[in-house]
């Protein structure tokens, strides 16, 4: 049995393996456990010579887009400042419109740095425990974020209805003024993650916040002008449910991704279809079985699938191939293919579960 595994340096390692029943022969890939399990009728006498051939120069990415590294830490910076601004100014001007938005971009640092770190723990070379590397924090990050928005919104909600129950006197002019400045910053924070959002979920997580955290900010500014001028006071609270309305709708498709990666669902995208027709139609695949599309990261995939060919082993190279096109035309940064002779009935565990007994 060969195998040939695709690492994450996107170097390979070819391993041959000896197989005390004859011709059945497996291409996948060892050390990476994904939470799938297969089921065979039959048993193995496994007997392994290794030999590695580092020769191949295929590369893949699961790091971020470069620079935001520095985006993250100008972008905490800055919202540091305007939660100590708001926060001061709030207090001063009477303004519990200044201190929920105060509170607001407290939930948006807390959000950044999670997305920070698990941008950096991204990077990290996989160890002997987690093989597949620390991408799947980028996963957990966004799901945090998410969580922490809809937080947000529920103390906004809860001192706007307070607010429209008890009214009280505002600053307009401290409000407009201060809030304005609470909405540039934000304004120029969700520019430094505009780059990326699309194709990381972690990232999108970082531009919701602060595209998020601007709105509330204009919304502020102009409750406070308007208040200034004409002293309706109610205005101010019905600013900010009406901004948590737009927030809300955009963090759901967030959480509803979110939550979708953390189950190892097949990320947004990918067309499962498209690579199993791609699959079986590789000469000498008369089918294709176990196939699993998942997320290792915001921005890596994995497959694993098995590939039926009676005419055994097509040779390294030729998988070689199918792994590389499928890198490059459907996304999938790690690929395992087994192949199989298809003289048993393989099934695969995860469609039919073992009962409890």
């Amino acid at each position: 049995m060969k195998t040939i595994e695709e690492r994450e340096d996107g170097q390979q390692d070819t391993h041959s393996h000896g197989h005390g029943h004859g011709e059945h022969h497996h291409h996948d890939d060892h050390g990476h456990n994904h939470g799938t399990h297969h089921s065979h009728s039959h048993s193995h006498d496994h007997s392994h010579d290794h030999s590695h051939d580092h020769g191949h120069g295929h590369h893949h990415h699961h790091a971020p887009v470069a620079g935001h590294g520095f985006a993250f830490a100008l972008a905490v910076a800055l919202n540091v400042a305007i939660v100590v601004i708001q926060a001061v100014y709030g207090v001063l001007a009477h303004s519990t419109a200044l201190l929920a938005d105060a509170g607001h971009n407290l939930s948006d640092v807390l959000g950044l740095l999670l997305a920070w770190g698990a941008a950096w723990l991204a990077t990290r070379r996989p160890s002997a425990r987690y093989t597949f590397g620390y991408g799947s924090s980028s996963i957990l990050a966004s799901l945090a974020n998410a969580a922490l928005l809809l937080f947000a919104c529920g103390v906004i909600v809860a001192e706007a209805i307070d607010r429209l129950m008890n009214p009280a006197p505002v600053a307009g002019l401290a409000v407009f003024v201060v809030a304005a400045v609470g909405m540039v910053v934000n304004g120029l924070s969700a520019c430094l993650f505009m780059r990326g959002q699309k194709e990381d979920l972690n990232i999108r997580g970082a531009f919701l916040h602060m595209a998020a955290d601007a709105g509330v900010s204009a919304a502020v500014a102009i409750s406070g002008l308007v208040i200034l001028y004409t002293n309706w006071t109610w205005l101010d609270p019905l600013m900010s449910l009406l901004v948590v309305a737009v927030v809300v709708y955009g963090t759901w498709g967030l959480l509803r991704d979110s939550v979708r990666l953390a189950l190892n669902a097949v990320p947004s995208g990918v067309d499962v279809e498209r690579i199993r027709d791609y699959l079986a139609d590789q000469p000498g695949v008369e089918d294709v079985h176990d196939l699993h599309i998942w997320a290792l990261s915001t921005t890596g995939n994995a497959l694993s699938a098995h590939l039926v060919m009676p005419a055994g082993h097509p040779g390294d190279e030729r998988l070689d191939g199918i792994v590389l096109a499928l890198r490059e035309r459907f996304s999938m940064q790690h690929a395992t293919l087994q192949v199989d002779l298809g003289t048993t009935d393989h099934r695969c565990a995860m469609e039919h579960p073992h009962t409890a007994r």
